[in-house]
């Protein structure tokens, strides 16, 4: 299969660069700078990430690109451009007094240069480094430059081998996909043959012959990538699947009945358990965040592994572990920032191989991968959901009480963002589009909920505060809820949500009239760092 190589040199958008090349349908395989396969045939070109680094710096990462250069086309974005100008003789990079960050535009473009096909003359493009080209190698030419970055773009004569200072993988470079496509489609000659369904096509067949006769345990959460890998595998394997879904007491409001009955619409072979009264009784009295997601876990685990011996001769445990979970994000500095699967901590006598048929992907391709298969919209746009549940919600101890007022609450809050519609056009369109979000483009404008628009929403119980309020002739000492909405491409980074004043008025009167123990209602304007998503 025809790929891309992404090389990573530590920058917060290598993804994003890597779900842009996936949306020109396109493999991509995002790797460390200092891995590139060289004896990997289906390489068709290769994309040089940027850094928080300098080129120029001690601790700078400085591979050898010989094997690469002359060889492949070649694309250097920030870092990644800076870095080959750095290396090459009479090439020469240094800080700018001003940081150089936000929106600029190409005041001049090279006629006919192939990585600016189809550009209008002053494209907006986002600039975000510290340092700049100040001379360019005898062998490089310049052929875009911007009102104070003067090489905003080069190429290497006589080889296919560009550098931009500038992010076209972001949204506010209105024609980066379009550079992109150039590069990609144009330059490295893609076939463009990486789909939805070529993927359901070409996984089902590895999945039967991967699996063969054998039994598969797969661990439901609910949510959107343990269920798209469920009903692929149930494609490829049908009754030979016994899926686990775990009610640990602390899911939304009817979540437990409504997503069972989504699975079984789908013709799956699930397992529910109600666990819930275990988790209660042992998270009595438990306050500290970090040791109710150890007792959640550790439950999980039990009730799960209790459930999984009762399936007899069972071979495999599916998990539906996505293309973010295994990238070793800022692997390149020798260590594993996070290491992450769907079900944690299994017992290791269980002695079952691992299957992964999502782990190519990015989120937004699951979802295209679940309308593929046909399954219903709601669980495919679902938001994430932590697996300890409202438990990480509710600030200090957990009682089925105070479940049961988050989830009234919750329940309100995400019915509202899913039935409040909001238009969009611009930049905001193109972003969530690209996400996957089904909508219609007319005269540049689209509709969507304002659930749609949103990565990530929920209510937070803060039980450890009472505030003092009046309803009626009488006063009253109950608790407030928190409202948390963020916009974001990977969770990464977040931003708080901008949500109309109207919404939050209808919604807060909505919860104090409804919900008892409720008397006050806040709105977390918190963004990704410094604050979590999550409260707990």
């Amino acid at each position: 299969m025809q790929k891309i190589i992404i090389l990573d040199f530590g920058s917060q958008t290598t993804q994003l660069i890597g779900r842009r090349v996936r949306e020109l349908d396109t493999f991509c395989e995002i790797l460390p700078y200092n891995k590139f396969p060289a004896d990997d045939k289906d390489v068709i070109g290769v994309i040089l990430s940027g850094s928080p680094l300098s080129v120029y710096a001690d601790n700078a990462f400085h591979p050898d690109l010989t094997a690469i250069l002359g060889h492949y086309p070649v694309l250097g974005i920030c870092y990644g451009a800076q870095l080959m100008a750095h290396m090459t003789e009479g090439g020469r990079v240094e800080p700018v007094g001003t940081r150089e960050y936000g929106r600029a535009n190409l005041e001049w473009m090279e006629d006919g240069n192939p990585l600016f096909r189809g550009f209008i003359q002053g494209s907006q493009v986002w600039m975000s480094h510290g340092d700049t080209i100040v001379s360019l190698p005898p062998t490089f030419r310049k052929i875009a430059s911007t009102q104070t970055v003067q090489y905003a773009a080069y190429q290497v004569e006589g080889q296919k081998t560009w550098g931009v200072q500038f992010h076209p993988e972001v949204f506010h470079s209105v024609q980066g996909l379009q550079l992109l496509r150039n590069f990609v489609v144009d330059i490295c000659g893609s076939r463009m043959d990486w789909s939805s369904q070529s993927f359901v096509d070409q996984t089902v067949a590895e999945l039967k012959q991967q699996i063969g006769t054998d039994r598969v345990i797969l661990g439901l959460s609910g949510g959107v990538d343990s269920s798209v890998a469920a009903v692929l595998l149930n494609r490829a394997i049908g009754n030979q699947l016994t899926c686990i879904f775990v009610d640990h007491g602390m899911l939304r409001k009817n979540e437990f009945h409504d997503v069972m009955h989504d699975y079984e619409c789908l013709g799956l072979n699930v397992v529910g358990v109600d666990a819930s009264q275990k988790f209660f009784a042992d998270l009595a009295g438990v306050t500290d965040p970090e040791q109710k997601r150890k007792i959640i876990g550790r439950d999980f685990v039990e009730v799960f592994n209790a459930e999984a011996q009762k399936i007899k001769d069972a071979r495999w445990l599916a998990q539906g572990t996505i293309y973010p979970d295994r990238i070793e994000s800022l692997n390149i500095t020798g260590k594993t920032i996070k290491s992450h699967h769907n079900v944690g901590g299994l017992p290791k006598d269980m002695h079952l191989k691992l299957c992964e048929p999502l782990k190519w992907l990015f989120k937004d391709e699951v979802r295209r991968v679940g309308r593929q298969l046909g399954m219903p919209e709601h669980l495919i746009t679902r938001h994430p959901f932590p697996g300890p549940g409202l438990a990480v919600r509710i600030l200090g101890d957990i009682t089925p009480e105070k479940v049961h007022i988050l989830q009234e609450a919750d329940d309100i809050y995400i019915k509202g963002l899913r039935n409040y519609k909001v238009k969009l056009t611009g930049e905001e369109a193109r972003r969530v589009l690209a996400a996957g979000v089904p909508a219609d483009m007319q005269d540049g404008e689209i509709e969507v909920s304002l659930y749609d628009q949103i990565w990530q929403a929920g209510a937070i119980l803060l039980s450890t505060v009472r505030s003092v309020g009046v309803m009626g002739d009488e006063r009253t000492y109950e608790h407030p809820v928190a409202l948390r909405a963020v916009t974001s491409t990977d969770a990464m980074t977040a931003d708080w949500a901008q949500l109309p004043y109207d919404f939050m008025s209808r919604v807060s009167n909505e919860i104090i009239n409804k919900v008892r123990g409720v008397n006050r209602v806040c709105y977390d304007i918190s963004s990704k760092p410094p604050a979590t998503i999550e409260w707990e």
